[in-house]
């Protein structure tokens, strides 16, 4: 008698637990945006708290201000930046037992490289979602189809020349996953941010640990980008080095062959995912998201 009591409480108690509370959600916003705009990532926040009841989101707030936020996205050095938003993080109790991370166009790479960097630190991140990102750089301008070629590649070597001084680095954020193809070498020993949480001038171990740590990380690339020049950097590949015309795919490169940042074994484990979307940078619907997005990753 007193063990089928036991059993009916035991019993009892599994039916009327709380129910497991939704992962939190980190978001990175992207250049010129700021954590909390309506018409950007506050409407997100809201969609996501919307479909998912409960969760808790952490919109990165990088400043004190809204035109803070949006001149620290230009003029803030990522690896402040991301030092900021590792600090923020690990302060933050709610995010102590795991998350999942969505990045939106820079907010990605540096999603990416705050797990990286800062991994160990900070809870465990499940999901780490970019949303256009330029993981291998950028070598182009906004729009840039629209000028004549000639115009274009003089812009991109006018900006080249000055990319990779000290202060300009410094300065502006772009200028630190400015990517040469023409100057590999240029890039790696010169860039102050992107060169090194690529691993492409050493290895550091932690950056490879941290990041095999996630269950996916999940690339979409805009088909129709008219902002991100080559577009294909958002899924990790990038003009083959010594020319500007040929894209070859992340399989194809070093940091994948020599995998100089576990992408390699991750691939092979199948937490590497890549999604494309047919519209313009950042444009895409409520129930693309919801479909491709929030269904197989945070819900």
């Amino acid at each position: 008698m007193m063990k089928l009591l036991i059993v009916m409480l035991l019993f009892v108690n599994i039916c009327y637990s709380e129910p497991a509370k939704p992962t939190p959600i980190v978001l990175w916003h992207g250049m010129g945006d700021t954590c909390c705009f309506p018409y950007s990532l506050g409407h997100l926040t809201e969609y996501l708290k919307m479909k998912i009841p409960g969760v808790y989101v952490n919109s990165l707030k990088i400043g004190e201000s809204t035109m803070e936020e949006m001149e620290n996205s230009f003029f803030m050095s990522p690896n402040k930046q991301i030092e900021y938003a590792c600090d923020v993080i690990s302060n933050d109790p709610r995010l102590k037992d795991g998350f999942n991370a969505i990045g939106f166009s820079q907010g990605s790479q540096f999603l990416r490289a705050l797990i990286q960097r800062c991994g160990h630190k900070i809870g465990a991140v499940k999901n780490l979602i970019s949303m256009g990102g330029q993981h291998q750089g950028v070598y182009g301008l906004p729009h840039c189809g629209a000028l004549q070629r000639e115009s274009c590649d003089y812009a991109r070597k006018l900006l080249n020349y000055a990319a990779y001084y000290s202060w300009v680095q410094k300065a502006l954020v772009q200028a630190t996953y400015w990517h040469d193809p023409l100057n590999e070498e240029l890039y790696k020993v010169h860039s102050e941010f992107l060169s090194d949480v690529n691993n492409e001038v050493s290895i550091n171990k932690t950056y490879i640990d941290n990041l095999s740590n996630l269950e996916h990380f999940v690339m979409v690339k805009f088909e129709n980008d008219t902002m991100v020049q080559p577009k294909e950097t958002e899924w990790f590949s990038f003009y083959e080095p010594g020319q500007a015309k040929k894209i070859i795919t992340l399989q194809e490169s070093d940091i994948y062959l020599q995998d100089r940042l576990g992408l390699k074994k991750m691939d092979e484990a199948g937490k590497l995912v890549f999604l494309s979307q047919p519209g313009d940078h950042l444009r895409f619907t409520e129930k693309w998201f919801f479909e491709k997005i929030m269904k197989p990753y945070l819900l």
